[in-house]
C-alpha cells in the first residue's frame, strides 16, 4: 500500500511541492519501501530514533527534524540533518549554529510560527521573530541558512479557520521575505500542511507538506 499510496499523493500535488514523508514510529521496511520508489524525503519527531534510523538506512535519504527539539539534543543530529522544521527559540537556532560550527556544517532551518489556537504548539509570534531578525546576534550565526517558515494549524473541521491559519503563516513568509531576505532566494520555504489538512495548505501556498498516516497507514 505505501508504494500506492505515495504514488496517489505525487500525483495529486503540484509539482512544486515538496513531500516530507513522515516515518515517526515506523519500521525500516516501511521506510524502505517508500525509498525504493525513488522517494528521499523523510520526517522524524524524536532526536533517538531519528539517528538510529540515519545509521542503519541509505545515506543519500535527506532526513528532516519535524518534531520538537530540546537545545541539549541538537548535537546528534547536526552531523546529518537536512532541515530542521521547529526552530520555535532563539535560544535553539544559537544552539544549532554553535553544532553546526562544531562538524563544520551550514545547517537549514525553518522558523516555527504560533498560528494555531491550541497552546500547546510551539512557535514565535511575529514580533517576536521580527526582534531576533533585527538583532546583531542573529546576523553573528555564519553556520545557519533560514530556509523559510514552519507552522501547523489548530487541529479542527472548521475549515475556514484553517485557512485563516495558513493564509496568515503565507502573509509571514512574504513580511520576512521582503524585509529581511529579499535577496536571498534560499529563503524560499512555506512548510505547512499534514495528512488532514496539506489540500488546504496548497491552497493557501504551501510548497512543502509533511504527510505520515495517509503514505505509512495509522500509527498504533
Amino acid at each position: 500500500m505505501i508504494r500506492e499510496n505515495l504514488a496517489q499523493i505525487k500525483e495529486s500535488i503540484p509539482k512544486d511541492v515538496t513531500l516530507v514523508a513522515v516515518s515517526k514510529t515506523k519500521p525500516n521496511a516501511d521506510i524502505m519501501e517508500a525509498y525504493e520508489t525513488g522517494h528521499r524525503i523523510f520526517g522524524e519527531n524524536r532526536v533517538q530514533e531519528l539517528t538510529e534510523k540515519h545509521e542503519a538506512l541509505p545515506k543519500d535519504i535527506k532526513w528532516h527534524m519535524i518534531g520538537h527539539l530540546q537545545s541539549n539534543k541538537v548535537k546528534y543530529i547536526a552531523p546529518f540533518v537536512s532541515l530542521i522544521h521547529g526552530v520555535h527559540k532563539f535560544k535553539l537556532l544559537k544552539e544549532i549554529n554553535k553544532q553546526a560550527k562544531k562538524v563544520d556544517r551550514s545547517i537549514d532551518v525553518l522558523i516555527q510560527f504560533h498560528i494555531a489556537q491550541e497552546d500547546s504548539k510551539f512557535g514565535f509570534d511575529f514580533e517576536e521573530a521580527k526582534t531576533m531578525l533585527e538583532s546583531d546576534q542573529f546576523v553573528e550565526l555564519e553556520n545557519i541558512n533560514v530556509r523559510g517558515v514552519m507552522g501547523m494549524a489548530t487541529f479542527t473541521n472548521n475549515k475556514e479557520q484553517i485557512e485563516d491559519e495558513f493564509r496568515t503563516l503565507n502573509n509571514y513568509f512574504q513580511v520576512f521575505k521582503s524585509n529581511f531576505f529579499k535577496f536571498n532566494e534560499g529563503f524560499n520555504i512555506i512548510s505547512m500542511g499534514m495528512s488532514g489538512d496539506y489540500e488546504i495548505a496548497i491552497e493557501e501556498g504551501s510548497n512543502m507538506i509533511r504527510v505520515g498516516s495517509k503514505i505509512f497507514g495509522e500509527r498504533k
